[in-house]
């Protein structure tokens, strides 16, 4: 028979538990995502205060990061659904930043990786080609 104390953490680490589906990374370093020589900046803040406002970060974690490469291509985003990582990037408008939250928020209520929006698609590239 467990002791109250063991239930206790028990049930501590039950609630506490992350049960992370997915991870968005938002390229933040190097060129991708300052505005230098022209180039648009990623709307950081507005992406995590929507993340946070909308209850994301339990189910698909952001992470803002470093370089994700390749430099030539500017605001790169990397989304990690299980063992399949894919790349998108070249994005310059806050449209595709709108698609992915709205992305993330349907990837939360089904409890599972939603299907990637045909929008998104358009900007997506192979890291290693």
């Amino acid at each position: 028979m467990l002791r109250l104390e063991e239930v206790s953490e028990l049930v501590k680490a039950r609630v506490t538990k992350r049960q992370v589906i997915a991870q968005v990374m938002v390229c933040a370093g190097c060129c991708c995502g300052k505005t230098e020589k022209g180039k648009p900046e990623i709307p950081l803040d507005w992406l995590k205060k929507a993340w946070k406002e909308r209850k994301l970060l339990k189910t698909v974690q952001l992470t803002i990061t470093g370089c994700l490469g390749p430099c030539d291509l500017v605001n790169v985003v990397s989304i990690m659904t299980g063992q399949e990582q894919r790349y998108f990037g070249g994005i310059v408008t806050d449209e595709p930043y709108h698609t992915l939250l709205e992305w993330a928020e349907s990837t939360r209520l089904l409890g599972q990786p939603a299907p990637i929006p045909e929008s998104l698609l358009a900007y997506e590239f192979d890291r290693f080609a």
